[in-house]
């Protein structure tokens, strides 16, 4: 679905509700105009906040991306003592996400009904105006080229989609993906009925009595917090709205969409000159005709023009899997026959610290020994001793490696009995540190290493299991909605 045809949506039902508004409630119908604009404005946000509510998780992700740009943005800044406080805002990204998502649903709840329309008014202008903010500081950050800060306003570039760290507001999730640039006009034309309904308020309509109002938004503010604890705390999003569903043959896909893209092709060369601001834009079969008089990077700044690629593209095309060593074990992973467990954990929870230890050449010492020379070896000794090494040592959270033991491995460990490949995927990470994690937890599969984002696109549990058969995904499960054995597992989904 496109934002258009989303917009043409909301706004039919929109106008079906004020017609109903005025009919059935023609005595609280004080304008059509802002009453159609209430229900605009209210369908849309229920809208909105129920994709994000199906998948809370996904919010709180987004807004981890955000903290951590805005906290590279203020560092070494006059505003640098705002830094560190998006860390601490991140640790409690899934609070804001639900707190947020709930806000907005029940926000246009009360633009439907005509709650309390002055407070409305002003809660709505606000919500809107901050997310503006965001969506109008992702979209500049389109300007702002690679090594420069924000706030640099004098060292801004041209438009680069690729010099955006946030590349989509998360609007609607992962329902539609809009341009940042559509995000920010989307919310800009959002600023008008906001303004309209800060000046006209009295003019909203207000349906039922006041009690039954208050009662409808009570109820549907513990619904709304029930539902989206249920969509991530101890179930799956009941809707899927990402690339890696079930039904899905991550084989096949990866297969297409690699081949789309290798097949783009530079088109032409868009290039602006710095000194003038003159803006060129020359097909590639002439651009390398007259390379030379646009080959001066101090004058010209060149960006290429690629074509479309013939299907959609992904985040499946972004699966990327290496071993322990760095080696890369994509293709085996997907062209592995069979049925197959794939464990993902885009982060193993605990900490890291540094400790010391004393290293030993006992090669050197046995060699040394050997040619009688032992005044020399108690003295190469000795210096090793003084130069200690230091080595990561991990203390992994218990309560998270109980559910490894306890919930995962069992199962595991059966179907490994069955000669089912099992294996693990975490986001990046040190080999000493996941052989750590292999011992505390006492695997006896392996554990692999993607991109952290890309797992979280996976599944939305840590750890969650996915089931995969001839590369095609037959089933995923959150960790807390994982069968107590294989033999459930096997009965049902192994054929």
């Amino acid at each position: 679905m496109t934002l258009g045809t989303l917009v043409l949506i909301v706004a039919i039902a929109a106008v079906l509700l004020t017609v109903l508004i005025g009919i059935f409630f023609k005595d609280d119908m004080n304008n059509w105009i802002v009453s159609l604009l209430q229900n605009f404005c209210g369908v849309l946000f229920i809208f909105s906040g129920w994709v994000k509510a199906v998948d809370p998780l996904g919010t709180a992700y987004k807004m981890e991306q955000y903290f951590a740009e805005f906290q590279g943005t203020f560092e070494d800044t006059a505003m640098s003592f705002l830094a560190p406080i998006f860390p601490t805002l991140s640790e409690y990204a899934i609070g804001f996400s639900v707190a947020m998502i709930i806000f907005e649903i029940i926000l246009g709840l009360m633009l439907l009904l005509g709650s309390w329309p002055k407070f409305t008014s002003w809660a709505f202008f606000l919500l809107v105006a901050f997310f503006t903010f965001l969506t109008g500081f992702t979209y500049l950050t389109g300007y702002v080229p690679e090594g420069v800060n924000f706030f640099q306003f004098g060292q801004w570039g041209p438009y680069v989609d690729t010099n955006m760290k946030v590349t989509d507001c998360g609007c609607f999730g992962d329902f539609i993906k809009l341009e940042p640039k559509t995000s920010f006009m989307k919310d800009v034309f959002l600023l008008v009925p906001s303004l309209i309904f800060l000046f006209f308020h009295k003019s909203m309509h207000q349906v039922l009595s006041a009690g039954v109002r208050r009662g409808i938004l009570w109820i549907a503010l513990a619904g709304l917090i029930l539902y989206c604890l249920s969509n991530y705390s101890w179930d799956l999003p009941h809707t899927d709205f990402r690339p890696f569903k079930e039904g899905v043959n991550l084989a096949e896909e990866k297969a297409k969409q690699d081949d789309a893209i290798s097949n783009i092709t530079v088109t032409a060369y868009k290039l602006t000159n710095k000194e003038t601001g003159q803006v060129v834009e020359i097909p590639f079969d002439q651009y390398l005709k007259e390379y030379k008089n646009y080959s001066d990077k101090e004058v010209w700044e060149s960006e290429q023009i690629k074509s479309e690629p013939d299907i959609a593209i992904n985040k499946i095309s972004e699966f990327d899997v290496s071993d322990a060593e760095g080696y890369g074990v994509t293709e085996d992973i997907l062209s592995e026959p069979g049925y197959s467990f794939m464990i993902v954990a885009h982060k193993l929870i605990g900490k890291a610290s540094s400790q010391e230890v004393i290293v030993r050449d006992t090669i050197f010492e046995l060699d040394t020994l050997q040619n009688g020379e032992e005044q020399i070896v108690e003295r190469k000794i000795a210096e090793i001793q003084e130069n200690p090494t230091t080595v990561d040592v991990y203390t992994w959270n218990e309560n998270y490696t109980q559910l490894w033991k306890e919930k995962v491995n069992p199962i595991m460990e059966a179907a490994i009995q069955e000669n089912v490949k099992v294996y693990g995927i975490t986001g990046p990470a040190t080999t000493s540190k996941l052989a750590d994690f292999r011992q505390a937890i006492g695997a006896d599969y392996p554990v692999y290493t993607a991109d952290d984002i890309l797992l979280k696109t996976i599944i939305r549990s840590n750890p969650g299991v996915v089931l995969l058969h001839n590369g095609k995904i037959l089933k995923k499960w959150h960790i807390k909605k994982l069968p107590e054995d294989f033999e459930q597992i096997k009965s049902k989904y192994l054929k």
